[in-house]
């Protein structure tokens, strides 16, 4: 396990090596943004309802760039899935917002 944070949900969610590694190999472009990430899931703008139970949350990082953390919540642990960088956040709006 590289990090560790607690969700909105009140859930301690893991980022694991082999996430990471995950994410960095797809998304190049996020190889220095590990904190940003973590960062993301314990304080996002938004969370959103993903399509097959995951959570979603967003947060701006620059004028027109969003980071988007892919993550899921069980009873007592979760874990980031991926996470991509989009200048399309519009495309998520389209989802269901859990929080705020």
């Amino acid at each position: 396990m590289i990090d560790r944070i607690v969700s909105k949900g009140n859930i301690p969610i893991r980022l694991t090596a082999e996430r990471w590694v995950h994410i960095t190999e797809e998304h190049c472009e996020l190889a220095g943004l590990r904190s940003e990430i973590v960062e993301t899931v314990s304080h996002p703008e938004r969370i959103l309802l993903g399509g097959d139970g995951e959570l979603i949350a967003t947060r701006a990082l620059q004028q027109e760039k969003h980071l988007v953390v892919v993550y899921r919540e069980q009873d007592d642990d979760g874990f980031i899935i991926t996470a991509f960088l989009t200048r399309r956040i519009r495309s998520l709006e389209r989802r269901s917002q859990v929080w705020p």
